[in-house]
C-alpha cells in the first residue's frame, strides 16, 4: 500500500491527543492516524493486517502454556521464547517478522539461540540441517523456486515463509501455519534433543504426522 505526503489542518488539542496515543502504541502521528482513517472506512492496512496474523499467532499458541509471547501494536516482528530441556533449560527464541509488501515471500523465521556449550550447538545445528532435509524432501515442491530458503549463521537459524504455489491463504490460515510450524519444531527440537526423535527415521515420523494432520504449510 504505497503512502503519499498530505497536508492536514487538525485542532491543536486533537493531536495533543493523537501524540499521548501513539506514545501508548509505540508508534508514530502518521501511521496511527493512517490507521484510526483506515479503520473508519473499513480499509485494513497492511499494519492491521500483520497485526491481525500475530493474534491469531497469539491465540493460538498463548493456550499451549510453554511460550512467552511478545508483540507491540503496528510492529512487523513478534517474539516468542520457549525453555529448552537440556541441562541449564537455556530459551530460544522465534522471531515472526511480517513483510510489509509481500512478494515470493511474506515474511522469515528467526530462530535465535545463545549458548556458549559447544555439546548443545553441535546438537542444534544437527537438527537444523535434518530439519532442512525433510523439507527439501516433502514440501518445497509446493512453493516457488527459492522461495524458501535458509540461513545459520552466528547463533541464528533463518528460514524463509511463503504461501504454496496457486494459493491465497486468509488471515487466519496464514496464522495457523506459523503458529503450528513454530510449535511442532519446538516440540521436534525439545524431542531431539531429550532423545525421543534422536534419528532422522524418528524425525521424519513425526514430521510426517505433522503434514498428514491437516494443517497449511508454509
Amino acid at each position: 500500500m504505497k503512502k503519499n505526503m498530505y497536508s492536514l489542518m487538525l485542532a491543536e488539542e486533537v493531536i495533543r491527543e493523537i501524540d499521548k496515543l501513539a506514545e501508548q502504541n509505540n508508534t508514530n502521528r502518521s501511521n496511527l492516524v493512517n490507521q484510526i482513517l483506515a479503520e473508519y472506512v473499513s480499509l485494513t492496512t497492511p499494519e492491521k493486517h500483520i497485526q491481525n496474523i500475530f493474534e491469531i499467532i497469539g491465540n493460538m499458541m498463548g493456550n499451549r502454556g510453554n511460550f512467552l509471547l511478545y508483540s507491540q501494536p503496528n510492529d512487523l516482528t513478534m517474539s516468542i521464547k520457549s525453555s529448552l530441556k537440556y541441562h541449564y533449560r537455556p530459551t530460544i527464541r522465534y522471531e515472526v517478522e511480517m513483510y510489509r509488501t509481500p512478494k515470493e515471500t511474506i515474511g522469515q523465521l528467526k530462530i535465535i539461540f545463545r549458548t556458549q556449550s559447544p555439546e548443545l550447538l553441535v546438537e542444534l545445528t544437527r537438527f537444523f540441517k535434518m530439519w532442512m532435509q525433510l523439507e527439501t524432501i516433502y514440501i518445497k515442491q509446493f512453493f516457488t523456486k527459492d522461495a524458501i530458503e535458509y540461513s545459520l549463521e552466528n547463533g541464528k537459524f533463518l528460514r524463509s515463509f511463503a504461501v504454496p504455489n496457486d494459493s491465497d491463504y486468509t488471515e487466519e490460515q496464514i496464522g495457523n501455519a506459523i503458529g503450528h510450524y513454530i510449535a511442532t519444531f519446538d516440540e521436534m527440537l525439545k524431542g531431539f534433543l531429550g532423545g525421543e526423535y534422536g534419528s532422522i527415521e524418528a524425525l521424519e515420523k513425526r514430521y510426517l504426522q505433522y503434514l498428514n494432520s491437516g494443517v497449511q504449510i508454509i
